[in-house]
């Protein structure tokens, strides 16, 4: 007499939480892999963990402010912050576009060596020279055009006031329009 055998169905692994956040609420954005297409939003892939949970942080603590990222905020939980960076941090960031190659390498001039004579310091100090960042300082490398535009202005217009000892105000304070322009399409390309 056969003895029928017992079929036991693959146990289901739970969703990982965080995943999930990433890939639904974040991803209307910021896209699930942190590439982000809209050039107002930032790109997240490759960030340093160390500063998006800082600026999550800051953001459901109100010291940042997005009109866009508001609604979305309800849903991200304190206890979340740390994962939810890590996941960021591990994807692989996407190359960004020059679109003038021209005010890309003027912008390069003072990435490098900044503008001594209006006290501006070279970007890549803070940086690094492949704009990949370090433990202190985000990455730029490959961000929006547009993304890095609006923040230079929002630090300069005093919008954005979330950075320690208003390093970032400072410096954006005295770069003109054209510069920051510059600076932004050289980053797209780093």
């Amino acid at each position: 007499m056969a003895v029928p055998l017992a079929c036991a169905a693959p146990a289901l692994a739970a969703p990982d939480p965080v995943e999930t956040l990433a890939t639904t609420v974040c991803q209307a954005c910021h896209m699930s892999d942190g590439n982000s297409v809209v050039p107002q939003f930032p790109k997240l892939a490759g960030q340093q963990a160390t500063y998006l949970e800082k600026q999550l942080a800051d953001f459901l603590e109100g010291r940042r402010r997005n009109e866009v990222m508001e609604p979305f905020l309800s849903q991200v939980k304190a206890r979340d912050i740390k994962e939810l960076a890590a996941y960021y941090a591990a994807q692989v960031p996407g190359p960004g576009v020059v679109l003038d190659p021209e005010l890309a390498e003027a912008g390069r001039r003072i990435y490098e060596d900044g503008n001594e004579g209006a006290g501006v310091p070279g970007c890549e100090a803070c940086h690094q020279l492949q704009g990949e960042g370090n433990v202190r300082y985000p990455r730029l490398a490959g961000q929006h055009q547009a993304y890095t535009i609006q923040e230079m202005l929002d630090f300069r217009s005093g919008q954005r006031a979330n950075d320690k000892g208003g390093l970032m105000r400072r410096i954006s304070e005295r770069l003109t329009d054209e510069e920051i322009r510059a600076v932004a399409e050289y980053i797209a390309g780093l």
